[in-house]
């Protein structure tokens, strides 16, 4: 029996995250790898000590703002920057690591993972067009790859 590829592993890892996500609109999780050990994990959801959102609560359900526009207005910090977040709380070097995204990084989350360190996005699902002109200028340091993914 042959092994799947650690690539695929790690992302079954981000989808793990994303269950625990709290946003009512999209799950999307993340993960932080150094040396094929997993050295972080996020989710995108509320701030710590913050209420989670529900029906009641979305402002971008309240106002009927369109996914992937005005994202400064939501409750929720999105999976990648909470996974950089855990590892700097935790003092772990992320420098040259590799992050799975379950949804590729908007534009905020690109100038977040270029700053990091992070040299290398796998994600498995486009978001909106993919990436525009800017978010790839942000990555251009960043190996990217696609990973089709479909959990068996």
């Amino acid at each position: 029996m042959e092994r799947e590829s650690l690539d695929t592993f790690f992302m079954k890892l981000a989808y793990s995250y994303a269950e625990r996500s709290t946003c009512i609109r999209r799950k999307v999780g993340a993960i932080i790898v150094k040396n094929n050990i997993q050295i972080s994990g996020g989710y995108n959801g509320a701030p710590k000590g913050i209420s989670h959102c529900d029906e009641s609560i979305c402002i971008r359900k309240k106002y009927g703002i369109r996914s992937g526009e005005r994202q400064e207005l939501c409750r929720g910090a999105h999976s990648e920057a909470n996974a950089i977040a855990q590892a700097a709380q935790n003092g772990i070097n992320i420098d040259g690591a590799t992050m799975y995204c379950t949804t590729q990084p908007c534009i905020y989350c690109a100038k977040l993972i270029a700053n990091s360190g992070i040299k290398r996005l796998v994600f498995s699902e486009y978001y909106g067009n993919g990436f525009d002109e800017l978010t790839r200028e942000m990555l251009k340091n960043v190996q990217i790859d696609y990973l089709s993914f479909k959990e068996n």
